[in-house]
């Protein structure tokens, strides 16, 4: 004979804790509604949408003259100099800061982890644009800051993935060169280094690919590039050129997404 059918469990338990905790987010969900002013009312007047509209039409309207092209090409180069400057420092500075923050074995003291993962967990939680505005201080206006701070913050971020990458490499091809006397450095050089390099070169153009995005954002404070621009002519209300300076932002982060994506999948 065929196994009964069971019916379903149903959606709540009053016994089931997980069933509680998930009905005790969803509430808080709903009342932090309260605390938002959101103006829904206003959002959808008719006079709002005519505002909207308005600005819209404008934005469809780009400047092409030859010399603001010629200053849109050059702070395109600005932002990709940047993204991908700023990408190869914090691959270096989170390569070093990786070491030390991985315990590649099971006899490794790993004495500086605990120091190396704070560093690593302060540089990434402080965003790219406080970063920016920080060192707009020591270093002045310009891409060199906004450089600098994406190296900054995205070197916690790779750090923390070459880490881990580290510690969940095989350990057999280093096991065996430590049984014959090899030093560590070679160690890592010759057994753990080629099992993850794909992978820390994998994760370095995903966040190249990140930071092509935020070094259109830090020109808002000073940092150069297209975001500079961008938060020029916005308060300037010059609708035109923003278009055409967004317009610039769309098609490098698409180039950029392409080129990162095709190495990615050679890399595979």
């Amino acid at each position: 004979m065929p196994p009964p059918q069971q019916l379903p469990p149903p959606l709540f338990d009053a016994r089931c804790k997980a069933c509680w905790l998930t009905l005790g987010i969803l509430l808080l969900v709903l009342a932090s509604f309260a605390t938002l002013d959101l103006r829904l009312a206003q959002w959808a007047s008719w006079d709002a949408w005519v505002r909207m509209g308005r600005f819209v039409g404008e934005l469809l309207h780009p400047v092409t003259t030859p010399a603001f092209l010629a200053r849109v090409g050059q702070a395109t180069l600005e932002t990709l100099a940047m993204s991908a400057l700023g990408t190869l420092i914090a691959a270096v500075l989170g390569l070093l800061l990786a070491l030390p923050a991985a315990r590649t074995h099971a006899q490794d003291p790993a004495r500086a982890r605990g120091v190396a993962r704070l560093l690593l967990n302060a540089l990434r939680s402080v965003p790219e644009l406080v970063w920016a505005a920080l060192l707009l201080i020591a270093v002045g206006l310009g891409p060199f800051a906004g450089t600098l701070a994406l190296g900054v913050h995205t070197a916690g971020v790779l750090g923390r993935l070459f880490a881990e990458s580290l510690e969940n490499a095989a350990p057999e091809p280093a096991q065996a060169l430590r049984l014959r006397g090899v030093g560590g450095v070679r160690v890592f050089l010759y057994a753990t280094l080629p099992q993850v390099l794909p992978q820390l070169i994998s994760y370095t153009l995903y966040r190249w690919e990140n930071n092509i995005r935020a070094a259109t954002v830090l020109g808002v404070v000073g940092a150069g590039g297209l975001g500079q621009m961008l938060a020029f002519h916005m308060g300037l209300f010059q609708m035109g050129e923003t278009s055409t300076v967004l317009l610039a932002m769309l098609v490098l982060v698409a180039l950029v997404d392409g080129a990162s994506y095709g190495m990615r999948k050679v890399l595979a």
